[in-house]
C-alpha cells in the first residue's frame, strides 16, 4: 500500500485550488485598496458612500489635512455610528471643531466660536461616554473646558423667606422650651 493514493492526491489539489482562488481574492483587495490609497493621496477620489468605512475615513482625514474643513465635517458625521471607525470620526470632528473656533476666536468673533466649542465639547464627552479610557479626548476637553467653562448651576436668590425653612421653635405651636 502506497502513500500516494488517489484520494489525497485529490485532496492535495483541492487544496491547492482553494489557496489559488484565496490568493487571488486578497490580491484583489490589495489592488482596490492601494488604488484607493493613491486616489486619496493625490486627492482626487471622490466620496463614495458604497466605499468601506475606513476609505471613507481616510477621504474625510484627507479632506481635513488639505484644509476642507466643512467637507470633512460632512464626512465624519456619516461615519460617528460605525462601528470600526466612529469614536476616531466623532474624535477627529471634534478636534476639527476646535480648530476652527480657534481661528475664529483669535479673528474677534467670540460668538461663533464659543458655539463651536460647546459642539466639540459635546462631541468630546460623547467620545468618553463610549470609552472613558481615551485620554486624547479627556485631555481635549478638559482644554474646551479652559476655554469656555460650563456654566455654573445657579441658585435662586433668597430675596424673601423660604417656605420651607424650619419655623424658630418660639413661633412652634404645642412647643414647651422648659423655661419656668
Amino acid at each position: 500500500m502506497g502513500l500516494i493514493t488517489r484520494p489525497r492526491v485529490r485532496a492535495a489539489w483541492l487544496l491547492l485550488g482553494a489557496l489559488v482562488v484565496a490568493s487571488a481574492v486578497d490580491g484583489v483587495r490589495l489592488m482596490r485598496a492601494q488604488r484607493w490609497n493613491a486616489q486619496i493621496d493625490a486627492g482626487v477620489v471622490t466620496f463614495d458612500a458604497a466605499a468601506p468605512p475606513q476609505v471613507r475615513f481616510g477621504f474625510a482625514a484627507a479632506q481635513a489635512a488639505s484644509g476642507a474643513q466643512e467637507t470633512a465635517l460632512r464626512h465624519y458625521a456619516t461615519l460617528q455610528n460605525d462601528v470600526a471607525v466612529g469614536q476616531a470620526a466623532r474624535y477627529n470632528s471634534a478636534n476639527l471643531l476646535m480648530r476652527q473656533a480657534i481661528v475664529l476666536r483669535e479673528q474677534s468673533h467670540p460668538g461663533q466660536a464659543l458655539a463651536l466649542v460647546e459642539l466639540a465639547k459635546e462631541h468630546y464627552r460623547e467620545v468618553l461616554r463610549r470609552d472613558p479610557e481615551h485620554w486624547n479626548a479627556r485631555y481635549n476637553l478638559e482644554r474646551a473646558q479652559r476655554l469656555v467653562p460650563d456654566p455654573e448651576e445657579v441658585e435662586p436668590d433668597p430675596s424673601g423667606p423660604q417656605r420651607s425653612a424650619e419655623r424658630a421653635a418660639t413661633t412652634m405651636r404645642g412647643y414647651s422650651p422648659g423655661l419656668p
